[in-house]
């Protein structure tokens, strides 16, 4: 059995996979070669580049961010939280999935990420204030 599935190693992306996809309403398909989770199969609201991307040679997560969480993180953990390119000037968050890697951080950060793009109603749906 391979331990990797589009380059990814499988411990990794079974975990991202199982969080992201408990989400209302989520699909996954490859996007520029990653592994890559959108709500309502439009908006991208995560990535894991396990072996890297562009200069940042580590596996990763790139997610949305809530508005300073970005700026937050990076200057709290600069070991573990980064600026990536392109969605980085929009606030997104990059996270290292080499150092210290904890699922329950990973669930939230996805969480915000999901609230961040997803419509309200489907936020609403999350929070248990509307029906499925």
């Amino acid at each position: 059995m391979s331990t990797s599935e589009g380059g990814v190693e499988r411990p990794v992306l079974d975990g991202v996979r199982r969080i992201c996809m408990a989400l209302p309403e989520v699909t996954e398909r490859l996007s520029h070669g990653a592994p890559t989770w959108f709500v309502r199969g439009k908006k991208t609201f995560a990535s894991l580049w396990y072996h890297g991307h562009h200069q940042d040679d580590f596996p990763h997560l790139v997610c949305a961010a809530p508005a300073g969480a970005q700026a937050e993180l990076v200057a709290a953990e600069p070991d573990r939280f980064f600026r990536p390119p392109y969605v980085g000037g929009r606030g997104w968050l990059g996270l290292r999935l080499d150092v210290g890697l904890d699922w329950d951080e990973v669930a939230a950060i996805c969480d915000d990420a999901y609230r961040v793009i997803a419509p309200k109603r489907l936020v609403a749906q999350l929070d248990g204030e509307v029906a499925p």
